[in-house]
C-alpha cells in the first residue's frame, strides 16, 4: 500500500494511499472525488473530480416553445430551481425585446433574496458546519477540540456562547441549538420566498415579461415581518462563523493552505436595477454594472472586467475529460453577437451536446461534466474560474468594483458594509466583510453568512421601493410580448452556488439551441485538454492534511471541508473507501513544503 520514494530535503519517504469518496451525495449522488494521499508527508498529491450522471437538458429543450423554458429549466435543480427560472426569463426577455414593469423586478429580487437566505442557511448550518461541529472535531482532531474548550469566544456578547467548543456543540446534528434553530429559519425564509414567487422551489408566478404575484400591501408586510424576525439570527451566525474560522487559523497554523487555489473568481451579477436594466444586449454592459451584486472576473486579486458583454464573449466550453463528441465541425448557430463581435464555436450559443457513454478512465475521459473556461484575451489563457461557492466571488467582485451604494449595503473598494436593522433582541448592526488574503476553504465558508446578511439587507431596499410603487398606484407587474421568428438571448444571474448563464437561440418561433450553465459545471469540471485541473481538483490537490487519524480510520475531513466549501448542490452523505492493498508509486514535487502534523 505504500511507496518508498523520498522527495527532497525535510520530507519523509512517501506513503501514498488511494482514497475515494463516491458518491458525495447532493440532491442526486453524482459527484465523486478520487485522491492519492501521502500520509507520511500529510498532503493530497492527486485529485480527480468525476460526475456519473448525464442530464441532457440542452438536448430535449430543442423544438420546445421558448416560453416554457423557465418552467422546464427550474427542474434542473431541486434546491435552486428558481435561479434557473429567473435566469431563463432574463434570456427570454432579451430575445423577445420586453422589459418587465419595475414592480415585477422588485418582486423577483425579493424572491431571489429569500432563496439566498434559505439555501445558504440550511447549507451552512445543517450541512457545512457538521464538518466543524464538536462530534466531527472530536473524531478527527481531538487536540483541537481540547483547545477549543479552553478558548473564549471573542464575539460571545453577540451570539451568547462562552467558548469555541460551545459553538461547535451548538452545531451537532439534530441536537445542537443552532442546528435546530437554522431549520426553523429555513422554514421562515421559504415562506418569504413563496409570498413572492408562489412555490418553492419551482416558481409558479415568474414569467418572461413579469410576474403573476398580486402586489398587495399585505404580501410585502408579511415578508417584512418574517425578515425582521430572522435578522438577529443572521447577525449571530456571522459572529459565530468568524469566531470558529479565526480559531482554526490560530489552532492549526498552515490551515490557510487547505483548499487554497489561485484567486480565479467569476461572478455574473444579481438583483437587476429596474431603473437601468432594459435587457437589450447593446446596453448589457451598462445595466450589468447597475446590478446590486456587481459582475466581475477577478484574477490574482485584480478585477479584469465587469463588462457582461466581455464576460459573455469570453465563455468557452471545452470538452476536457468528458464523455462527449466535439461539435466544432458543425455549422454555428450564432456567428456574431448583436454588437457585431464574432462568437466562438465553443461559446454556449454554438454548443451541440452529443453524449458518448464510455468507461471511466482517469488517464482519458472520466466525467459527464465538460470544462467551462473563460478566455482571457490579454493573456491568451483559458481560465478555470471558480465561484468561491457563490458568496466569496459575489462579495469580492462587489467590493472591488465599489459600485453598490444603497442605504443598506455599500461597497468600499476593499470591503462590503452591510447594515441590518434592530431585531427582536439585538440593536441595529453594521457588518463589514473584508477582501481576504486567500481564496481557500475557510474564506469560502466565511463569506456565506455575510452574504445571507447582504441578501437580507438588500431585501429591505427592494421592499422600500416596492411599497413606494404600490402607494403611488403603480401596480403593473406584467408586460405583453410576441415571440419573434428568430432571435438570440442570454441571461446572467447568480445561482446560490455562483455563476449562472442561460443562452437561447430561437428559429421559427421554437428553441433551436439552449444551454444553461450553472455554477457546479465550473467548479466540478475535470482537467481540460491544456492539462488544467478543474477548481475542486485544483483546490484539493496539494492541500495539507491536518486530520490526526491514519489511513485505517481516516475520515477525510479536510478534503470534505474543501469540496463542501464550494457548495456542490447540498451534501447530505458521504461514502468512502480506500484502495485495498494497491501499492502506488507516485513521483511528485512537494507543493507545500515539509510534513504537516
Amino acid at each position: 500500500m505504500t511507496a518508498t520514494e523520498a522527495h527532497g530535503a525535510g520530507r519523509r519517504p512517501a506513503q501514498i494511499v488511494d482514497m475515494s469518496w463516491d458518491p458525495i451525495t447532493r440532491i442526486i449522488g453524482n459527484l465523486g472525488i478520487y485522491t492519492k494521499i501521502d500520509f507520511a508527508n500529510r498532503e493530497v498529491v492527486d485529485c480527480r473530480s468525476t460526475s456519473s450522471l448525464f442530464r441532457g437538458y440542452s438536448v430535449f429543450m430543442k423544438g420546445k416553445d421558448p416560453r416554457d423554458a423557465g418552467f422546464i429549466t427550474s427542474r434542473i435543480c431541486g434546491i435552486c430551481g428558481d435561479n434557473h427560472t429567473t435566469c431563463s426569463n432574463y434570456a427570454q426577455q432579451m430575445a423577445y425585446g420586453v422589459k418587465p414593469p419595475p414592480l415585477a423586478e422588485h418582486i423577483t429580487n425579493l424572491g431571489e433574496a429569500a432563496e439566498y437566505m434559505f439555501d445558504h442557511t440550511i447549507f451552512q448550518d445543517n450541512l457545512v458546519f457538521v464538518d466543524f461541529c464538536e462530534a466531527m472535531v472530536k473524531a478527527t482532531n481531538p487536540s483541537v477540540l481540547a483547545r477549543a474548550e479552553r478558548t473564549q469566544a471573542p464575539r460571545g456578547d453577540i451570539h451568547g456562547m462562552r467558548t469555541i467548543a460551545d459553538i461547535m456543540r451548538a452545531f451537532n446534528p439534530f441536537e445542537g441549538e443552532v442546528y435546530k434553530q437554522a431549520l426553523k429559519v429555513s422554514r421562515v425564509t421559504r415562506e418569504m420566498f413563496c409570498l413572492m414567487e408562489g412555490r418553492h422551489v419551482h416558481p409558479s408566478t415568474l414569467y418572461p415579461g413579469g410576474v403573476g404575484t398580486v402586489p398587495s400591501p399585505t404580501a410585502f408586510t408579511d415578508y417584512l415581518s418574517r425578515l425582521l424576525h430572522v435578522v438577529d439570527f443572521v447577525k449571530q451566525a456571522v459572529a459565530m462563523n468568524d469566531d470558529v474560522f479565526d480559531f482554526f487559523y490560530e489552532a492549526l497554523p498552515g490551515y490557510e493552505e487547505v483548499g487554497r487555489r489561485r484567486v480565479l473568481l467569476g461572478c455574473w451579477g444579481a438583483f437587476q436595477n429596474p431603473g437601468v436594466c432594459d435587457y437589450r444586449y447593446e446596453n448589457m454592459n451598462t445595466w450589468g454594472r447597475a446590478m446590486y451584486v456587481t459582475p466581475g472576473i477577478i484574477v490574482d486579486g485584480r478585477l479584469v472586467t465587469n463588462d457582461l458583454v466581455d464576460i459573455n464573449l469570453g465563455l468557452r466550453i471545452l470538452l476536457g475529460s468528458s464523455y462527449y463528441e466535439d461539435w466544432t465541425g458543425e455549422a454555428p448557430f450564432v456567428t456574431h453577437d448583436p454588437l457585431g463581435n464574432p462568437v466562438d464555436m465553443r461559446h454556449p450559443w454554438n454548443q451541440t451536446t452529443v453524449p458518448v457513454p464510455q468507461k471511466r478512465d482517469f488517464d482519458g475521459n472520466y466525467s459527464w461534466v465538460m470544462s467551462p473556461r473563460w478566455y482571457d484575451r490579454s493573456s491568451g489563457d483559458h481560465l478555470a474560474l471558480d465561484t468561491g461557492g457563490g458568496p466569496l466571488a459575489r462579495l469580492w467582485s462587489t467590493a472591488l468594483n465599489g459600485l453598490v451604494d444603497t442605504p443598506y449595503v455599500k461597497a468600499t473598494g476593499h470591503s462590503v458594509r452591510i447594515t441590518l436593522p434592530r431585531g427582536d433582541t439585538l440593536p441595529e448592526s453594521t457588518l463589514e466583510w473584508h477582501i481576504p488574503k486567500w481564496s481557500n476553504t475557510l474564506e469560502r465558508d466565511r463569506a456565506r453568512p455575510y452574504f445571507i446578511a447582504y441578501a437580507a439587507a438588500m431585501a429591505l431596499q427592494f421592499l422600500d421601493e416596492a411599497m413606494a410603487l404600490v402607494r403611488a398606484g403603480e401596480t403593473k407587474v406584467f408586460e405583453n410580448f410576441e415571440v419573434p421568428d428568430e432571435a438570440i438571448g442570454c441571461g446572467f444571474h447568480e445561482a446560490v452556488r455562483g455563476v449562472l448563464s442561460h443562452h437561447l437561440v430561437i428559429k421559427d418561433r421554437k428553441i433551436a439551441n439552449y444551454h444553461p450553465y450553472p455554477p457546479t459545471p465550473w467548479n466540478a469540471s475535470p482537467r481540460d485538454h491544456y492539462g488544467t485541473p478543474g477548481p475542486y481538483e485544483d483546490a484539493v490537490q496539494g492541500q495539507p492534511v491536518f486530520e490526526e487519524n491514519g489511513p485505517d480510520d481516516f475520515k477525510g475531513v479536510d478534503i470534505m471541508r474543501t469540496v463542501r466549501s464550494f457548495d456542490p448542490c447540498l451534501p447530505c452523505g458521504v461514502h468512502m473507501y480506500t484502495g485495498n492493498g494497491r501499492t502506488l508509486t507516485t513521483l511528485h514535487s512537494p507543493t507545500y513544503g515539509a510534513s504537516h502534523g
